[in-house]
């Protein structure tokens, strides 16, 4: 993640995340009880408990880096209330060029979105951006993987009632 790159949550959203940050900070100790304990188990070569620890340790350790960069470029604030402009926390209902269909899709992180049935998008990504402040009945172009460009209308923004 990078320094330009905010993340929104809801407050609700901030303090499950900042209580998973803590919990998992306060068992750095059982974890390393853990490693220390196969570690006199004897031959580390062939003892699977001693590397499953490790193993564990080293997802802990990378969830706890993963959260902390969140929550230090996290803009907390209320979800939007105000309908009819694509912004984060809003769910969009697009329909893209050529087709009939329309596709309804939360904008946000996935943190945040986590929990939801909603597909979420992130406002980086280029769908995201192409969206971003767009009023209902806008249409913007956004460019594919393959280096195409992609005509989307936003039909409606409201905002996410999670």
């Amino acid at each position: 993640m990078s320094d330009t790159e905010v993340t929104w949550l809801t407050q609700e959203a901030y303090d499950r995340l900042k209580g998973e940050l803590d919990e998992m900070i306060e068992n750095r100790p059982v974890i390393a009880a853990e490693i220390n304990a196969r570690r006199e188990e004897g031959d580390l070569r062939e003892n699977g408990g001693y590397h499953a620890a490790r193993e564990e340790q080293g997802k802990q350790e990378a969830r706890i880096r993963q959260l902390q960069e969140l929550l230090r470029v996290a803009k907390v604030g209320e979800a939007p209330t105000v309908a009819g402009i694509a912004a984060p926390g809003m769910v969009l209902t697009v329909r893209y060029a050529g087709d009939d269909e329309t596709e309804e899709f939360l904008l946000a992180t996935r943190e945040e979105g986590a929990h939801g049935a909603l597909e979420v998008y992130s406002p980086s990504s280029p769908l995201g951006k192409a969206l971003l402040g767009a009023k209902d009945g806008e249409t913007r172009e956004y460019e594919l993987p393959n280096g195409s460009t992609m005509k989307v209308t936003l039909i409606k923004a409201v905002p996410y009632a999670g």
